[in-house]
Order: C-alpha cells, then sequence, then structure tokens
C-alpha cells in the first residue's frame, strides 16, 4: 500500500503556490477544478478560501495546521542555504531525527499560514 496524497488548507492561494513552487519546487497541477501540490511521486491536494472539504471530515484541515517533512536530497547545508536564499527562517535545526529511512538530519520551517514543515537529508548525518 501507498500514500496517494495529504490535504493541506491555506488562507490565500497566490501566496501558498509562490511558496510552494519556489521553496518546495512542487509542480501545481488541477485536479477537479482545484490545485494540487506534486512533489516527486506524492501529492499534496490543497484546500482553501473557496474549497469545500469533503462531507465526511470531520474536522476540516484548517490553515496553519499541518505538519509535513520533505526529504530532501543531499547534504542538509544544502537545505539551509535553500531556505536563506528564499529568506525562509529555520524554526529548529540542524539536528538528528528518525525518518522513514533511519536517521537523518533535519531543519524545522514554517509555511506563510505556519503549517511545520521539515527538510530531513540522510546524507552526512550528524553523528549518533
Amino acid at each position: 500500500m501507498k500514500l496517494d496524497h495529504v490535504v493541506i488548507c491555506v488562507s490565500d492561494f497566490r501566496r501558498a503556490n509562490t511558496f510552494y513552487r519556489d521553496v518546495l519546487g512542487v509542480e501545481m497541477v488541477e485536479i477537479d477544478g482545484r490545485v494540487a501540490y506534486r512533489i516527486g511521486e506524492q501529492q499534496l491536494n490543497v484546500h482553501g478560501p473557496g474549497v469545500r472539504p469533503a462531507m465526511v471530515a470531520r474536522v476540516p484541515v484548517g490553515p496553519g495546521n499541518s505538519d509535513l517533512c520533505f526529504q530532501w536530497d543531499g547534504p542538509i547545508a544544502g537545505a539551509v542555504e535553500h531556505l536563506r536564499i528564499h529568506g525562509v527562517p529555520i524554526e529548529a535545526g540542524p539536528m538528528s531525527r528518525g525518518g522513514r529511512r533511519g536517521r537523518g538530519t533535519s531543519v524545522y520551517f514554517r509555511d506563510p499560514d505556519g503549517s511545520l514543515l521539515e527538510f530531513i537529508s540522510y546524507e552526512a548525518s550528524l553523528p549518533r
């Protein structure tokens, strides 16, 4: 079994689209008249102003309450520099963290709505 998609919610599509395109390198696609972000084999369905969540959602995702980790290809220093170039402050890290592939090195930052995002690198991890 594989994860198909995750839902995030934003308060301003234009601001979020720019951030996710420039900082995370997503491809923006339209699905059923809505925007989605594709990154690698993963997809983020994006809810926001004017988008009604599925009727089965008990508590719809709200802007700023997501917590997502993305694998960074290359040493974490590249991610730190990438965030600096885009003017994105680092909340925490670099630090050793456990991920899907074992121990890695992570940095945490936030999207424009305050959702917590993480880049994890499995190259040149911090010593244990």
